[in-house]
């Protein structure tokens, strides 16, 4: 009907923020769109401006809501996973540049950490493996190296925590939250407990004070200063799992952007370790529901895509692959391992396009 109430999803993703509303029928209403910076201070360091993620927020919220005219019954969050945002909770201020999920830097700690035989700890707690691509050791190096106290009033958080506080922080009173499905991406939550660990806290020097409260995925998690609720969050992954109706164990995703994800529900029993996958939290609902998945990512797939067109300029539009690839009959033998992270091939592109000027 027209002027009926919508939900409103803020998807919070790598390279951009989308603001996308549905009726209570399921019928997408409109969207919108806006992109926000990629900063690469070092090679393999790649950070967000958690200031600027949070514009493009207000941004696509404002525009989608002009548009549609129509109230808003529900706002849900579905983000990028892992990235470490830091922010002072007396003034709301970030403390550093967010950390990006595909940031390298802590890779030589990982590998202290695992030499030191803290692996097997690591992956019978969290389920995942000693790798920068999680969130503990971003926010170590933040409290050790980047400058950043920890003091009383440090909060961190995933995307969806940042956007949380501030979504909730007209109200005078700001909500610092997250669900399962992102807490089990950090190396510090418990999965089977279902608990932040302290054990793991202490390993990588990270104050229990500065988390955020762990909620289920679906429920209260606070109001907007004209007082519309967040009811839900989710990782972006595990949001799509569920949105693909994977509700039965067995069931399986594969996304494909600028990394691929495959998921599977393998139900509520916590399972053991499966070597080469990750085992993680899919959600867990204000009822009570509980869904484990397994997962196999692989870092680089559409931004491999987005090389071949901006780096070596081999096709004009990410469309032009298929017939590329199509026009081949054989490789002899010749295979792209796509093995690097989308800094590199960034700022090789940027150095290519320098040449090519001289």
């Amino acid at each position: 009907m027209a002027g009926s109430a919508v939900v409103i999803a803020i998807d919070a993703g790598t390279t951009g923020v989308r603001a996308f509303a549905v009726d209570d029928s399921g019928t997408p209403c409109g969207w919108k769109y806006r992109e926000f910076t990629q900063h690469f201070p070092e090679p393999g360091w790649v950070e967000h401006d958690p200031f600027e993620i949070w514009e493009a927020v207000q941004a696509t919220m404002a525009d989608l809501r002009a548009e549609l005219d129509r109230p808003v019954a529900a706002i849900g969050i579905t983000n990028q996973r892992e990235t470490a945002v830091v922010w002072d909770r007396r003034t709301g201020a970030p403390r550093h540049r967010a950390i990006v999920w595909q940031d390298r830097r802590t890779a030589a700690r990982c590998d202290e950490l695992r030499e030191a035989g803290k692996l097997d700890l690591v992956r019978r707690t969290t389920g995942l493996v000693l790798d920068p691509y999680f969130s503990a050791t971003k926010l170590e190096w933040l409290l050790t190296q980047g400058g950043v106290q920890a003091d009383d009033d440090l909060a961190f958080g995933t995307v969806d925590s940042w956007l949380l506080w501030n979504l909730t922080a007209g109200t005078g009173s700001p909500v610092h939250a997250t669900d399962p499905s992102n807490a089990s991406r950090t190396l510090l939550y418990d999965i089977g407990a279902r608990a932040w660990s302290a054990e793991l806290c202490d390993l990588f020097g990270v104050p229990m004070t500065c988390l955020p409260d762990v909620r289920p995925s679906s429920g209260p998690f606070g109001t907007t200063v004209d007082g519309i609720a967040v009811s839900g969050i989710a990782g972006d992954q595990q949001a799509a799992l569920f949105g693909q109706a994977c509700f039965e164990p067995g069931m399986a995703k594969n996304t494909y952007g600028t990394g691929s994800f495959v998921l599977m529900n393998v139900g509520a029993r916590h399972p053991e370790p499966v070597e080469g996958l990750l085992t993680t939290v899919g959600w867990e609902l204000a009822d009570g529901t509980l869904a484990y998945v397994l997962e196999g990512a692989i870092f680089v797939t559409g931004a491999a895509v987005q090389w071949l067109r901006d780096g070596l300029g081999l096709i004009d539009q990410a469309a032009d692959v298929e017939a590329l690839a199509a026009s081949v009959n054989s490789t002899e033998g010749v295979y792209l391992v796509p093995a690097f992270t989308e800094p590199c091939w960034s700022r090789w592109r940027t150095r290519r396009a320098t040449s090519s000027r001289r």
